[in-house]
């Protein structure tokens, strides 16, 4: 979880690309990721419900 204090939820390239590292590095150590939420002001994004993990 992070937040964007531009205030805008919706993850950038750079945060859905992150996300795919630190899957593949916790799937290589057996842990599973289950979320990835991203936090502003106009409310929040889940990588899960976005399709994205």
């Amino acid at each position: 979880m992070h937040n964007h204090p531009s205030g805008d939820p919706k993850p950038s390239r750079d945060d859905i690309e992150m996300t795919r590292e630190v899957r593949a590095a916790a799937e290589a150590l057996g842990i599973s990721i289950h979320d990835h939420l991203v936090i502003g002001r106009k409310g929040h994004a889940s990588f899960r419900s976005l399709g994205l993990l």
